[in-house]
């Protein structure tokens, strides 16, 4: 028997006030069907709140008592956001409970506008295109940041082509709805291996004149500048979106807890991990359409979460962003970088991005987004068209 932690069967958040204990919870035993055949999940639900678990149309506010009033739950690490909470919750019903296979039918389709599947060496990769090879104002190629995908530049990348640009975003290798190879089986993660297998990427597009480079996050968000850094005559110009740029640059929870031995490995499959740490960084909460796709790799297999282990374990992040933070400086790189910075975000201030302009003040701009978070092209992907359309 196993605890429900991912969706496997999900849990109603008591609404007890003073429960320090499990005294009002009872077991439920649900059978489940499964690849490796049928198993039992154990799950414990507060008895007096059921009235709290009722459907409220998906608003995120399922198994919430009174402000003051929640009662004690063992699972609070997995529900104490919106979109999680939406995605989790145990109905009245077990008959009608939201289960993996369930979720997973309901969500499977989700999340791939612009995309398709592009076999690259020994990995297929998900990619997204806007625009053509017609489109005569250049090409950009947008990379994405952990725990995320390239699903966060859908709107951005559809309105650049519009602007006439030719525009692709994959999911790196790990991420997404790309391969998640096993570590140790051809792929294990490191910096270095992510470069080839992007330059590889590049060839089979046929990205060969230098194009715009838009990269924003942490782990292989960085990794998309070093790229640049190691291949300047690959990119004309660089857009940087929220991402460590100093060695300064603090380092969220998450990264820490999967460096950890054991620890790492039980946060790597938390299943809603992905839009906790989106929406923990920004001002906004995900719609619950937009969480679905986030969740969906994670949710689907182990895969993804043991790839974003492997890569924070071999990644050394502080010395990653001093690399940047030189190797952009003032004669060593003369191209123009724009930094797009949503001012809202929880893990990169502002006072990042500022120090960042200071080593090439020539060749950096700085242009804040108001009301955007850690991922300004999901927050407010209207803003960082303009900026880039100024840029351009």
């Amino acid at each position: 028997m196993t605890w429900a932690m991912q969706g496997a069967a999900s849990v109603v958040q008591g609404s007890s006030a003073g429960s320090l204990g499990f005294g009002k919870w009872k077991r439920r035993d649900l059978c489940e069907g499964g690849r490796w055949g049928r198993r039992r999940t154990i799950v414990w639900a507060n008895s007096s709140s059921s009235s709290s678990s009722s459907s409220d149309g998906g608003e995120g506010k399922k198994g919430e008592g009174k402000k003051g009033e929640e009662g004690f739950n063992p699972f609070g690490f997995v529900t104490d956001n919106p979109s999680s909470r939406a995605a989790i919750q145990l109905p009245e019903s077990p008959a009608d409970d939201g289960n993996v296979g369930q979720m997973l039918s309901r969500i499977e389709d989700k999340g791939k506008d612009y995309g398709s599947y592009v076999k690259s060496g020994k990995f297929v990769w998900f990619v997204r295109e806007t625009g053509s090879s017609k489109n005569s104002r250049g090409t950009i190629v947008f990379l994405h940041g952990a725990p995320a995908q390239s699903f966060s530049y859908r709107v951005v990348m559809a309105q650049m082509a519009e602007a006439g640009f030719h525009c692709f975003a994959p999911d790196w290798i790990g991420f997404g709805f790309s391969d998640k190879p096993q570590p140790g089986y051809g792929f294990d993660y490191t910096e270095k291996e992510f470069h080839e297998e992007l330059e590889r990427l590049l060839a089979v597009l046929k990205i060969d004149s230098p194009f715009i480079l838009v990269s924003q996050g942490f782990l292989v968000g960085s990794y998309g500048l070093t790229f640049a850094l190691n291949n300047p005559e690959r990119v004309s110009k660089i857009v940087v979106l929220n991402t460590p740029l100093t060695a300064s640059s603090p380092l969220p929870g998450l990264f820490q807890q999967l460096k950890i031995p054991l620890f790492g490995e039980f946060t790597c499959q938390n299943a809603v991990m992905a839009e906790r740490f989106i929406e923990a960084g920004s001002a906004y909460v995900l719609k619950l359409e937009k969480a679905d796709v986030y969740r969906l790799p994670y949710l689907a297999s182990s895969g993804p979460g043991f790839a974003l282990l492997e890569a924070t374990r071999k990644a050394d992040f502080k010395a990653i962003s001093s690399r940047i933070e030189a190797g952009f400086s003032a004669g060593r790189w003369k191209k123009p970088i724009l930094l797009a910075w949503g001012i809202s975000d929880k893990y990169l201030p502002k006072s990042v991005a500022e120090e960042f302009k200071e080593v090439n003040p020539s060749a950096i701009k700085l242009k804040l987004i108001e009301g955007a978070g850690h991922m300004p092209q999901e927050d407010w992907p209207e803003k960082v068209v303009e900026a880039l359309r100024v840029f351009i």
